[in-house]
């Protein structure tokens, strides 16, 4: 992969802490975690509290892959609308899945607050329709919401109410949600981390996988310079399983996506991108999004691509993406560029379960990482730890395998992709906003 790693704002922004030793030797564990991320770490976490001995190894950083490269967006709910989940779940099971979503969104607070996580935490999303033929099924959402699922931090917002919260460009209607919350990701995962840390998890760096064999009733987990020994295994690996576990690979599609920091911003122009301080996103197929940063940089993601290279020019790449948004930026700094791979499921909710008595794994969280990998983490440890509450919505959900195996999936869904984004280009343009 060309370039696969450039330097992001957040690692910049961020304190690295010392890299842990990579693992030699025979280590033995209750646990071992393959993963340092969101995922992993929330298990680590949990099941340090449970009493388990724990190992987390990691390809290479902690934070590495999205769970420090992403947009920092904490959703609710579920990466597919309740109503597409009423149809194929029913009612009840829908609801079941929204209180998965705010319980995701209040776990990750739990934590930041419990162990005073500084990840720079707002509050607030803002979701913006790029079509004017959104505005019935908008005001029906959130009717629905308020309705079905007693979700009354959400409301509409006419077009005007849009033109107050933010200057973008290009967008109708919205709709404002307060129980959302965003954050510096690369600085939650890094406390993430070291909370596990105090609490006795034990870390191994630049440390991949290479195997799995078993012996007796232990799994052995060979890596290039020793061995994990452990009774039960998380696979927390997302978009960076490779060839791993094939089965549940096939599950899967890596995708990469990309983003851009400016650099400081005026008071003036930082409030009139978003006078709230909100996350904002909006209802293209390939969904932009952009949030301020701490010190008043605009954070834009925007642009996907299905291949294992990624852009010559990153911020080249997403620029157009940020000024069909904010054409008011042309002339500001792009002071970092970097992408990232995540993973996505066919029905875009997440692949979490068991592949047997002794191996879990969580993946494919389609752009709700945060909230949702946190989640599965602790649903997963928990559920070792014999309380099954937390994982059993998120078991049976339907998750399909991609068609065309691997040597096919990425260019059948760059096709696909291709269709979606050539129907955003012809949709129906919304007037200006000034």
């Amino acid at each position: 992969m060309h370039n696969p790693d450039p330097i992001s704002w957040y690692h910049d922004s961020a304190e690295i802490p010392t890299i842990s030793p990579r693992l030699q030797g025979v280590v033995d564990a209750d646990v071992c975690i393959v993963g340092a991320g969101v995922t992993g770490l929330s298990a680590a976490i949990e099941l340090r509290q449970l009493g388990f001995s724990v190992v987390v190894i990691e390809a290479k950083t902690i934070g590495f892959g999205a769970s420090g490269r992403n947009g920092g967006h904490v959703s609710v709910g579920q990466r597919r609308g309740q109503k597409i989940l009423e149809e194929w779940f029913g009612l009840a099971k829908a609801q079941e899945l929204w209180k998965v979503g705010l319980e995701s969104v209040s776990l990750v607070e739990r934590l930041i607050s419990q162990f005073q996580i500084e990840c720079e935490l707002k509050r607030g999303s803002l979701f913006l329709a790029a079509s004017p033929r959104l505005t019935d099924s908008l005001k029906a959402e959130v009717e629905h919401l308020q309705r079905y699922y007693d979700h009354h931090s959400i409301s509409y917002l006419s077009h005007n109410e849009v033109q107050f919260e933010t200057s973008a460009q290009g967008v109708a209607d919205g709709i404002k949600d307060t129980r959302a919350l965003h954050l510096h990701p690369l600085k939650y995962v890094q406390g993430l981390a070291l909370v596990a840390r105090t609490l006795g998890a034990v870390v191994y760096e630049n440390t991949p996988l290479r195997n799995i064999a078993r012996c007796s009733d232990k799994l052995i987990l060979e890596t290039p310079e020793g061995n994990v020994s452990a009774h039960y295994l998380i696979l927390a690996c997302n978009a960076y399983l490779d060839q791993l576990n094939p089965k549940i690979g096939s599950s899967i599609m890596p995708i990469n996506n990309f983003m851009i920091a400016t650099e400081p911003l005026n008071q003036d122009t930082a409030l009139s991108i978003t006078r709230s301080d909100l996350a904002l996103s909006d209802s293209q197929f390939v969904v932009n999004y952009w949030k301020l940063s701490a010190d008043k940089r605009l954070l834009f993601g925007g642009g996907e691509t299905y291949r294992e290279r990624f852009p010559d020019d990153i911020a080249k790449f997403v620029r157009p993406y940020l000024l069909n948004r904010h054409p008011e930026l042309a002339h500001i700094k792009i002071t970092h560029a970097w992408g990232g791979r995540l993973a996505i499921t066919r029905n875009r909710l997440p692949h979490v379960g068991q592949l047997n008595e002794q191996i879990f794994f969580a993946q494919g969280f389609s752009g709700h990482g945060l909230s949702m990998g946190t989640y599965s983490g602790c649903a997963i440890a928990r559920a070792i730890g014999g309380d099954s509450e937390m994982l059993n919505p998120l078991i049976a959900l339907n998750t399909k395998d991609f068609p065309g195996g691997r040597a096919l999936r990425w260019p059948l869904m760059a096709a696909g992709m291709l269709y979606y984004s050539l129907r955003d280009k012809l949709t129906p343009k919304v007037r200006s906003l000034v």
